[in-house]
């Protein structure tokens, strides 16, 4: 690690086979915290190439407990988290509503590193069970229509970066990889990012599959659609500037989908919405990023896609999922 830390502090950079090797010598063991933390600390203060990122993501999807849930064609929605706008959990949120809609979802998530709520804190916190067993995951997408990738359980190798990542409570480059690395390996995902420089890596990185993708940055700095502003879309036919106009829908405040304060106020928020009991501005943002997932998954436009979530949030379809999940993990 000496070495690649002098040339990294020389401003050089790693190929992509050097950058999967150090995340394959972290799971070793072969560095200890004040090595890995430095290596972190590098990526926070200058950009990540598409090299080392690739690199970063081989070597963790080599390196999973995978997980084979390709009968049920589903989609993940994933924002990178690290923007520090401490939303409820629209992306999580989104997700239910989509699998009250029919289209299957694999959620990969977390729990929170530099927000109060991870998608895992408030899942946990509801009931809901991790587990990385094929049989309960496919069990719970055939009847919930969603299941939970709890990453830590997918991810063993990441165990020495955990703690470290927690003690230093701000974004790392391994925010960027978490959307990518989902173990089921999805076809079809909406992927939300924290800045342009991020969309930009996704987009070169997601441009020669063959999957269904939809990659959001809000500009206004939110790694999701908020509302709050235009929105830049890319996808695997297409580039545009979404504005909540393109909806029928108004702008809204930022202190409108904030999230709260403690894992509790997440959960609480998180039931409210999903009970139809929601404000106009967090049923519009949550309807409008599963809006974007079903357009996604089906490849039809992101307005049928919206109205389709709305149907599934009001009809009570999207909180159906939840408490078959909660009950299957019970």
């Amino acid at each position: 690690m000496k070495d690649i830390l002098n040339r990294l502090i020389h401003h050089e950079t790693l190929s992509t086979e050097e950058a999967k090797q150090v995340i394959v010598n972290i799971s070793n063991d072969m560095y200890n915290p004040s090595q890995i933390a430095c290596f972190l600390s590098v990526y926070m203060m200058r950009s990540i190439t598409i090299e080392e990122l690739t690199g970063f993501r081989n070597a963790l999807l080599e390196l999973c407990v995978s997980i084979d849930l390709s009968d049920f064609n589903a989609i993940d929605i994933v924002g990178t988290g690290g923007d520090g706008k401490n939303t409820f959990n629209i992306s999580t949120l989104s997700s239910f509503i989509t699998a009250g809609a029919g289209v299957h979802v694999s959620k990969h998530g977390n729990y929170g590193v530099s927000s109060t709520s991870g998608s895992s804190n408030v899942m946990e916190n509801l009931g809901v069970k991790f587990s990385n067993d094929e049989d309960f995951l496919k069990r719970c997408l055939d009847k919930a229509g969603i299941c939970i990738l709890h990453a830590p359980l997918f991810h063993p190798a990441m165990k020495n970066v955990a703690a470290i990542r927690r003690e230093l409570g701000v974004k790392t480059f391994f925010n960027m990889l978490g959307p990518m690395v989902n173990p089921s390996f999805p076809k079809n995902h909406v992927l939300g990012v924290f800045n342009l420089e991020v969309l930009r890596l996704y987009s070169f990185i997601h441009q020669n599959s063959e999957h269904n993708y939809s990659i959001v940055y809000a500009l206004d700095g939110y790694d999701e659609i908020s509302l709050t502003g235009k929105a830049k879309i890319v996808s695997n036919h297409s580039e545009k500037l979404f504005t909540p106009e393109d909806l029928g829908l108004s702008k809204i405040k930022q202190d409108a989908i904030y999230g709260g304060d403690t894992v509790e106020d997440a959960a609480k928020i998180f039931v409210e919405i999903i009970s139809g009991k929601g404000t106009a501005a967090q049923n519009n943002v949550v309807c409008a990023n599963a809006g974007l997932a079903i357009a996604t998954s089906k490849q039809i436009t992101h307005q049928e896609g919206f109205e389709i979530a709305k149907e599934s949030l009001f009809s009570g379809k999207a909180k159906g999922s939840l408490d078959k999940l909660i009950e299957l993990s019970s």
